[in-house]
């Protein structure tokens, strides 16, 4: 049934945007910008020092552009760095730092729940859509939320570039999954999906078992590539053992990061065949530290510092480093700033690029909550050289029994090790059944943060300056780490016991233009045209102002805002209502 309610209500986007021209031919002056995203990747790279594996795309864009030693995930895991990057806010202050807040809750007595930032937040994307950009996914999302489908033109596996209109600038991000820690797991092979990289837009390519799952279905390990020598030397860190188990990881995340360079190369090349290196803006960074144990999941750097690289159009910069210290908070307002554009009051980090550049980050900020069924609550500040890190709960130790991260050999064996007494001192360290309530480690002369500082007189005013800068950071984005869980989520839907659902949108006629409303405060709106025969665009349009429509078509809308359900979808036909 046609839902049609001609009224006057209280609108749920911002209010109209200034007139500006937003044209695509206006738009030709603005860059393109391309995301590869890669997971669970440490600086494991020639361009930041490791030379254990050849990596001639990455090494060539870091050639031809600027390299990024000191950037930053906001968690030592996926899903709230990602929230991170998708909103420009801290996964803590939005109830979105609990990996997942739609998995491990049931057993815990808990309903699984969406993070709910404020009613003004628009996944990065969104923005960008607004201004006319042709943003598409490729194709992991993972933000703690539900995107609303006026996030991206399009987000799946096929989505590419080449599908938008022409001389349409673009905000692309393809994202590499070969990296990830699943990767380490035996049998051992490369994704099948994957494959679909070197085939990008391409709608009729077919992997292998498409229908299975993505993460199951690999190749056998005598059909997967191999990119280096199964008996290459690794400098191993020190808090692994060095034995045969953990080498054969070690192998296994290099040559997985060798064929994620590969699927790099494929991508660059289809920009550079289209002719459109040099008026595109290329980021390669991971979307947190490393994959193996004691890496991913903990705010140590080895879980929260990954490589990034820029390469800007005719190599602006090129074969240089920049040193500043970057948060994935500071992703979105840089969007913005590139484009030309203030970055959003609600935002709680910092463009590092462009005009709106102008002053240099003085700390990073992390934070760990549960992961999976375990929950631990620890916080993070970082300075250029200083780490310091609170534990909520210190009379917790530091491991947590994680089911998913004990399929790694390498977590077999140093539980194997641990229950023989074949550890040495600083890889018993992270078994230890107690942690201090603080911590300070030197990360230049410590770099795998082994030797706590946080007792030493003289490092007492650098504990104390970056105490007080966290007291500082959790008031201004209202972390309360001491929150269980459950009243999070009874915050989050406003001491409700469902989670609030976004009211149906509200079509009405203004001058004989269509104007639709929603009385849902921040939701964002989105509406197709719908020609004869049912014909309509794959992609949402993002209603902004109100529009008019020829009488022989129908329209079809939607509302949703970020954390809550989306509306029904309605459809109206414009001769009969309009």
């Amino acid at each position: 049934m046609f839902l049609f309610i001609v009224i006057l209500s209280i609108s749920c986007q911002n209010k109209n945007k200034k007139d500006k021209p937003s044209t695509i031919l206006d738009q030709q002056k603005r860059p393109n910008i391309l995301w590869l995203v890669t997971e669970d990747m440490g600086a494991y790279i020639p361009p930041f020092g490791d030379s254990t594996v050849v990596t001639p795309h990455l090494s060539r864009l870091a050639n031809e552009g600027v390299i990024y030693p000191n950037l930053y995930s906001t968690s030592g895991v996926c899903a709230p760095s990602r929230a991170a990057i998708a909103t420009g806010m801290y996964p803590s202050s939005i109830g979105a730092n609990h990996m997942r807040t739609n998995s491990y809750t049931k057993e815990r007595g808990l309903p699984a729940y969406e993070a709910v930032p404020p009613s003004d937040v628009k996944i990065i994307s969104e923005w960008l859509r607004m201004e006319g950009y042709y943003c598409t996914n490729n194709y992991k999302t993972d933000y703690q939320f539900n995107a609303p489908a006026t996030a991206w033109d399009e987000s799946s596996v096929y989505a590419h570039w080449r599908n938008r209109a022409d001389n349409q600038p673009f905000f692309a991000v393809f994202n590499f999954t070969e990296t990830h820690e699943s990767g380490l797991f035996e049998p051992y092979g490369f994704r099948e999906i994957e494959t679909r990289l070197y085939h990008a837009g391409d709608r009729n390519y077919n992997w292998k078992n498409k229908n299975a799952s993505h993460a199951k279905n690999r190749m056998a390990e005598a059909e997967t590539p191999k990119h280096l020598p199964l008996d290459t030397e690794f400098n191993i860190p020190p808090y692994l053992p060095d034995t045969d188990v953990v080498k054969r990881d070690m192998w296994k995340v290099y040559n997985n990061i060798a064929e994620m360079d590969s699927q790099v190369g494929a991508v660059l090349k289809q920009l550079e065949d289209d002719g459109l290196l040099e008026n595109t803006i290329i980021f390669f960074y991971g979307d947190h530290g490393g994959p193996l144990p004691r890496e991913k999941r903990l705010i140590y750097d080895s879980g929260l510092n990954t490589p990034m690289i820029i390469r800007f159009p005719k190599k602006k910069r090129a074969g240089t480093k920049d040193d500043q210290l970057i948060s994935f908070v500071d992703f979105a307002p840089t969007l913005l700033a590139l484009i030309g554009e203030k970055p959003k009051p609600y935002m709680q980090g910092q463009p590092f690029l462009n005009a709106y550049n102008t002053e240099k980050r003085e700390y990073i900020h992390a934070a760990a909550d549960r992961f999976d069924a375990e929950t631990d609550v620890i916080r993070a500040v970082r300075d250029q050289r200083f780490k310091y890190i609170r534990n909520y709960r210190p009379e917790q130790g530091y491991y947590l029994p994680i089911t998913y991260r004990e399929r790694i050999p390498t977590m077999q064996e140093l539980l194997r090790l641990k229950t023989e007494g074949k550890l040495n001192d600083i890889q018993k360290q992270w078994f230890r059944e107690r942690k201090p309530k603080e911590e300070l480690f030197d990360c230049e002369t410590d770099p795998f943060e082994l030797n706590n500082l946080a007792d030493n007189p003289n490092y007492q005013n650098k504990l104390s300056e970056l105490s007080n800068e966290m007291d500082r950071w959790l008031k201004t984005i209202g972390d309360n780490p001491y929150l269980p869980e459950v009243e999070l989520i009874n915050k989050l839907w406003n001491e409700n016991k469902t989670q609030p659902k976004t009211s149906v949108p509200i079509i009405s006629n203004e001058n004989g233009k269509v104007k639709i409303t929603c009385e849902t405060v921040g939701a964002s709106i989105g509406y197709r045209i719908i020609n004869e025969g049912d014909n309509t665009t794959q992609s949402w349009d993002i209603y902004q102002t109100p529009f008019s429509i020829a009488p022989d078509v129908k329209l079809e809308c939607f509302a949703h805002r970020i954390g809550f359900e989306p509306s029904k979808t309605i459809r109206i036909s414009a001769s009969n209502k309009l």
